[in-house]
């Protein structure tokens, strides 16, 4: 047989890659068939992915897609707290800050990742296992399914840090969830839990994913189940606040951290995908994801080259802020950036420095 790949072998750094027996609904593993797991593997920066790991996921889906035994593809990260969270701030505040030209590079393999994703022979299931945030949720929603634990949360960072969602968001979530919900996940960046993803439809399952004292599987205790609020509002899947939130701190306190029912879940829907036609599988996917790539390949160009040209002003002033900040204080003074705009301000080092944090400027 012919071999297909980009290249002949890859000794993969910055990602997890293996196959693993596919298994039926009783956990018995099937001989000859096997998903591709493709993991993310920087939990200390909560699986933000650098230059290198882009490359490698590319490599990762072409290989999995060319392998004529697997069956699905599951994308997801290491540990119980993210899924990924986007690109690497560090890397970007450091290097691509201020480097347009760079930038605009590193953004042709962003594109590339997400159009590997959305290409894929095989079905690709998000196992998200945590925070889905930034980019991390672009790369999410390039994937055709997701199952999720249910203390992961979802959204958009970019107004907040000196970008803009153009990496997917822009162009897949209004797909997802409808254009009103849509434009406030995206402008306002405040996040959604996953029983609110659910309830939208931005993931199609979620399971529990934290144990008690007990050992016995609890609701994340820090989302509300209730209907509506006092004022008529949707209230399910909102984040409890006030005496409720501390409530929910009392009933977490000495729980752990457990991912085997989200793994049951995604194991059971790559079985659920075994057991159709390969081929007509593959042809309903590729028919689904046009709505995707309609939305995607216009755009993504234009947008490639409007990232990197930020990477001059607003990118360049908040991914530092993010960097350089301290936990709680790593935005910019948005108030002050606007006056100094109004007046007519150029953006200058000056300007930068007169917006960051205080952390950053003690720094």
């Amino acid at each position: 047989m012919k071999n297909h790949n980009l290249v002949e072998s890859h000794e993969y750094r910055e990602i997890l890659v293996n196959r693993r027996p596919l298994q039926d609904g009783s956990g018995k593993e099937i001989d000859g068939l096997f998903n591709y797991h493709i993991y993310l593997n920087n939990p200390g920066q909560f699986n933000s992915y650098t230059t290198t790991a882009i490359k490698e996921i590319i490599l990762a889906f072409r290989q999995a897609s060319c392998d004529r035994s697997a069956v699905a593809v599951i994308f997801s990260g290491v540990g119980d707290k993210a899924f990924c969270t986007g690109g690497n701030t560090k890397e970007y505040a450091e290097y691509y800050a201020g480097n347009p030209q760079e930038y605009k590079q590193y953004m042709r393999l962003f594109n590339d990742m997400v159009t590997t994703i959305l290409t894929c022979d095989k079905p690709v299931i998000n196992r998200v296992n945590g925070m889905r945030i930034g980019g991390g949720q672009e790369i999410g929603m390039a994937c055709d399914y997701s199952v999720a634990v249910d203390t992961a949360r979802f959204g958009q960072a970019g107004p907040k840090h000196g970008s803009a969602p153009d990496g997917g968001s822009t162009d897949f979530l209004h797909l997802f969830v409808g254009i009103g919900a849509a434009i406030e996940s995206c402008t306002l960046c405040e996040h959604w839990s996953a029983h609110r993803a659910a309830q939208i439809g931005l993931v199609n399952r979620i399971v529990p994913g934290l144990k008690n004292k007990d050992g016995k599987f609890i609701s994340n205790p820090f989302v509300s189940l209730e209907p509506f609020d006092a004022w008529g509002n949707p209230a399910y899947g909102a984040f409890k606040t006030g005496e409720a939130k501390n409530a929910a701190k009392e009933a977490a306190s000495g729980c752990v951290a457990d991912l085997s029912l989200l793994d049951k879940e995604v194991e059971k829907m790559a079985y659920a995908l075994a057991m159709t036609m390969p081929d007509c599988l593959s042809k309903t996917l590729e028919s689904l994801r046009k709505k995707k790539l309609e939305h995607w390949q216009q755009n993504s160009e234009t947008n490639r080259s409007w990232l990197a040209l930020n990477m001059m002003t607003e990118a360049r002033a908040g991914f530092r802020a993010f960097n350089e900040g301290t936990k709680e204080s790593r935005e910019v003074d948005f108030l002050k950036l606007r006056k100094a705009l109004a007046q007519g301000r150029p953006w200058t080092d000056a300007l930068t420095e007169e917006i960051l944090p205080a952390a950053s400027k003690a720094a």
